[in-house]
Formats: structure tokens, sequence, C-alpha cells
């Protein structure tokens, strides 16, 4: 556990909250074309307050985020985790990788431990997941969690004009199906 919070383990990943070191990894991430579905694609300047917002995150709320290590290589592979600022519409469970760490399951690996802690450790009651309409990969990451699409959503300002649906499940659901 870091001071900030836990270190959670998969059979291939480490989830820990993000640190300095990470941000090269997190620029990649936003620079390429495949993170326009998470407010990319942008520049390492513009960057920098995103993650600056989900590393505060875990001081100011107490979780964020997690970065995403691959075991194998030590590498940053992305950030999946509880998210909630203000304004968002519930308690999200959200991912995003680089490209190319997608196909190997990492985003349904590393989402699933950190359901498990936000309803065991935070005592969610429900998560949801914001996807765009058009993410059919989030969709299927959504699904394979067994979330639902429960229909549109609409995002706090100034992200009023995106289109989203919001997927998602209750602490109940999620209990049974990891039985």
């Amino acid at each position: 556990m870091s001071e900030l919070g836990p270190t959670l383990e998969t059979p291939r990943l480490v989830l820990r909250p993000l640190s300095g070191e990470d941000f090269d990894g997190w620029a990649e991430l936003m620079a390429d074309e495949s993170s326009r579905f998470i407010g990319g694609p942008r520049s390492r300047v513009a960057s920098w307050a995103g993650f600056a917002a989900v590393a505060g995150a875990w001081v100011v709320r107490g979780f964020s985020m997690f970065s995403v290590i691959e075991k194998a290589s030590g590498r940053w592979v992305g950030r999946v985790g509880p998210w909630a600022p203000e304004g968002w519409p519930g308690m999200e469970v959200g991912w995003g990788l680089i490209k190319d760490s997608w196909g190997k399951g990492y985003a349904t690996e590393a989402a699933a431990a950190t359901m498990d802690w936000a309803f065991d450790a935070l005592g969610w009651d429900d998560v949801i997941h914001i996807i765009d309409p058009e993410n059919v990969r989030s969709q299927a990451v959504a699904r394979r969690l067994g979330s639902e699409n429960r229909g549109p959503g609409r995002m706090p300002e100034p992200m009023q004009d995106y289109r989203v649906d919001i997927w998602g499940q209750t602490r109940e659901a999620w209990r049974a199906r990891r039985r």
C-alpha cells in the first residue's frame, strides 16, 4: 500500500495509485487517436491536467483510478478504477489502456479487481461505466464484467454535449456473478 491507497494484484497486473513516474505512459495513452473515447487525443502538456486530477483525487476523495502495471514487463499500460468527480452521473469504474495492450483481457481483469475493491472497501452499492455508444470495445468489456446498458446518460459541464450510455450493475448482482 502506498500512503495514498492500496496496491491490488491480479494474476498478470499490479494496480497502484498514480505516481510521477507514470506520466510518460499517461501522455502516450492520451496522445494516441485511440484515446478519443476518454478525452483525447491530447498533447503532453494538455494531458497533465487530467493526470494531476486523477492523482489528486486519491488525496481529496480517498480513491481514484489506479495505474495498471504489467507484471511480466513492469511497464505502465493504462489506468483503471474508481472515478467519481463532482457532478458525475454515478460511481464509475472506468478504464483506458495503451493500444498495444488491447486484446489481452487486461481491462476486464483490472476492472474486476477494482470493482471488488469499490464494493468491499469503499462500500459502493452500484457501479457504472460511462461509454460512448460507438465504443464497441469498451461495451464488450462492460458485458464481460456483467454490466448492462442502462441507456443514455448526461455528463456534467463542460462535457454535457458528449453522447454516452450508462452501463452498470449493483453490488448484489456483482457478488452473485462472482460466486
